[in-house]
């Protein structure tokens, strides 16, 4: 599937413009950037980097932002249609948002977002 960065970008601030505004508005010093592929030898569709909240204690301060990653390249090699990029896209941003949250993959999987 060929898509520009540009649109993929947008189906990535569409996917976010679905998450409730509850949820949103619980999310800190978390930024979501897309980026073209994965680290070398990594097999990834999106990856959280950072500490979820259910991880910080009193002593979490003066650290930079966590990162939500979105690789482009990987969920347009997997998909067929812009419909399944829009989808992949969607469940992708959902799924690194959990980890934000102290969801692991055995509980995503579990619900359905693995």
């Amino acid at each position: 599937m060929e898509m520009s960065r540009e649109r993929f970008e947008e189906l990535v601030g569409e996917a976010l413009d679905e998450v409730p505004e509850e949820l949103l508005g619980l999310m800190s010093n978390v930024v979501i950037l897309v980026e073209d592929d994965p680290p070398p030898g990594e097999d990834l569709l999106g990856l959280y980097e950072g500490h979820a909240l259910t991880a910080r204690g009193w002593d979490y301060s003066g650290v930079l932002p966590d990162r939500i990653l979105i690789y482009r390249r990987p969920i347009l090699r997997i998909c067929d249609t812009e419909e399944d990029v829009v989808d992949e896209v969607a469940v992708t941003v959902v799924h690194e948002i959990a980890h934000h949250f102290g969801i692991d993959d055995a509980r995503l999987h579990a619900l359905g977002w693995g």
